[in-house]
């Protein structure tokens, strides 16, 4: 591999020097560095970010739902620099969790999937409020968290936190809300543009977008594209990479931890404090679009946790029996509250 290529690759510019170049060279060259062959340095195969396309693409197809859905994807990806330094900026914060709504059901943690408790068109609630917001509508990962603590999907009080030290300028008036929608019409010429509006009539000077289930991922993904080609900055705080990555986005923090749990792990205020300083300093610090970094932090010491999800090699024909069955029980169930909704 070329040092042309390599810069290609990653998708930003960046000015290698010699000794760079020649780290590049010797480790693409097929020859085995002494760190490499070091039987301590080894891990499971299994220990990357799960590539949650090929699980879902898999898992809906065993389950006899045909052919596959098609995931967002662009080439060109927009970017607009952070104006001014994060303490003297003001933010706003995005996110795919859903408002309690105590008539719809189970809704705390470990529920299972409710799409009764979906929301379906962009809210707004006072950024200096308390709210109670739930994920039991969104496909987070129920087999390895709990989602009892809101902080690890919604990191206002993080960002409340760094506000009153100075590290944040401020926020807006309102943070918001962005329904998951698997169609992406709908949250390109509907959903997004109705955020833009809000985020500019709150004065912010950038977003950060915080996603739950696979489909959030797009959709927050969509949504840091639009606001960037209209001026304003964001940064994706998000647990599938490969989905983030897939569409496009200028800016995004990837956490190698269960779904649900971007903002850092549940009931572990030093994890999440040091997710939101990572994800602030990628958005000042990115030097162009496909900027991606990984948060050093890890779930577990065992990663076969990463095994689990969407996993069609674990599943019996009974389970898969029963998960269609529920699945399109969920889908009549979310159906009628669109039309509700919209009537």
């Amino acid at each position: 591999m070329s040092p042309r290529h390599f810069t290609r690759r990653i998708g930003i510019p960046i000015h290698l020097t010699a000794a760079t170049v020649s780290m590049i060279s010797s480790t693409t060259s097929g020859k085995v560095t002494q760190a490499e062959d070091h039987e301590a340095d080894k891990v499971p195969t299994h220990d990357v970010a799960i590539p949650y396309l090929t699980r879902i693409r898999s898992y809906y197809q065993t389950l006899g739902y045909g052919k596959p859905y098609v995931w967002a994807h662009y080439r060109e990806v927009p970017f607009t620099p952070l104006s001014k330094p994060v303490a003297d900026s003001r933010l706003t914060l995005i996110t795919t969790a859903a408002p309690y709504q105590p008539d719809k059901g189970d809704q705390g943690p470990g529920a299972t999937y409710n799409a009764a408790a979906k929301f379906h068109s962009v809210f707004s609630l006072p950024s200096n409020s308390s709210p109670d917001l739930r994920i039991s509508h969104v496909t987070y990962d129920r087999h390895h968290t709990t989602a009892e603590d809101m902080n690890s999907w919604f990191p206002l009080a993080q960002m409340n936190r760094l506000v009153a030290n100075g590290e944040i300028g401020g926020l807006t008036r309102s943070f918001h809300g962005v329904p998951t929608n698997r169609s992406q019409k709908t949250t390109l010429t509907r959903d997004a543009p109705e955020i833009l509006r809000r985020v500019k009539d709150d004065d912010a000077d950038a977003a950060i977008l915080v996603p739950n289930c696979p489909v959030c991922h797009q959709t927050v993904s969509l949504t840091a594209r639009h606001l960037e080609a209209n001026g304003i900055p964001t940064i994706v705080m998000a647990c599938a990479k490969d989905i983030v990555e897939h569409v496009g986005v200028p800016r995004l923090l990837f956490s190698d931890f269960p779904l649900g749990n971007a903002a850092g792990r549940p009931h572990d205020e030093s994890s999440q404090a040091l997710t939101l300083e990572l994800a602030l300093k990628v958005l000042a610090a990115a030097p162009g679009p496909r900027t991606s970094v990984q948060s050093p932090q890890r779930w577990s010491g065992d990663p076969d946790w990463k095994m689990d999800f969407y996993n069609v090699e674990r599943l019996s024909q009974d389970e898969i029996k029963r998960l269609r069955e529920d699945f399109d029980r969920q889908k009549e169930i979310a159906k009628r509250e669109r039309a509700r909704t919209a009537s």
